[in-house]
């Protein structure tokens, strides 16, 4: 198991236990971008911005999000590549395509469900 693995079930297992926000998605589940042409499944979840100033400046103020929303760890994908996204909830919409994500790092972490979300494999929830 990788250590990013390993660190987002971990994280999925804090989140479960201590979650102190209501977050509009869930770890597992399948976004797509609201302005950009990329999608993803969520493997963690910040109940507000938790990344660096330099990162959050580097966003055109224009469409830069607010920080006290939650920020989502995304296994992403767009048509060129597979890439770790870190995008607000105000830029995310759910992703009703039922296409499978084919970001390596999904079937690492998670299994496929029979509603087209993803579940943490029980392997990795020691």
């Amino acid at each position: 198991m990788t250590p990013l693995a390993r660190a987002a079930i971990l994280d999925y297992v804090g989140l479960s236990m201590s979650k102190t926000r209501s977050a509009k998605f869930n770890v597992g589940q399948v976004v797509r971008h609201r302005l950009f042409p990329f999608r993803g499944v969520v493997f963690d979840i910040d109940p507000e911005f938790n990344n660096t100033e330099e990162w959050y400046q580097s966003i055109p103020a224009e469409v830069r999000p607010h920080k006290d929303q939650p920020f989502y760890h995304l296994f992403a994908e767009n048509a060129e590549s597979e890439y770790i996204a870190y995008v607000s909830e105000q830029n995310l919409l759910a992703d009703t395509s039922g296409e499978p994500v084919r970001h390596p790092q999904v079937s690492e972490v998670f299994e496929p469900d029979e509603k087209g979300r993803y579940r943490p494999r029980n392997s990795l929830l020691n």
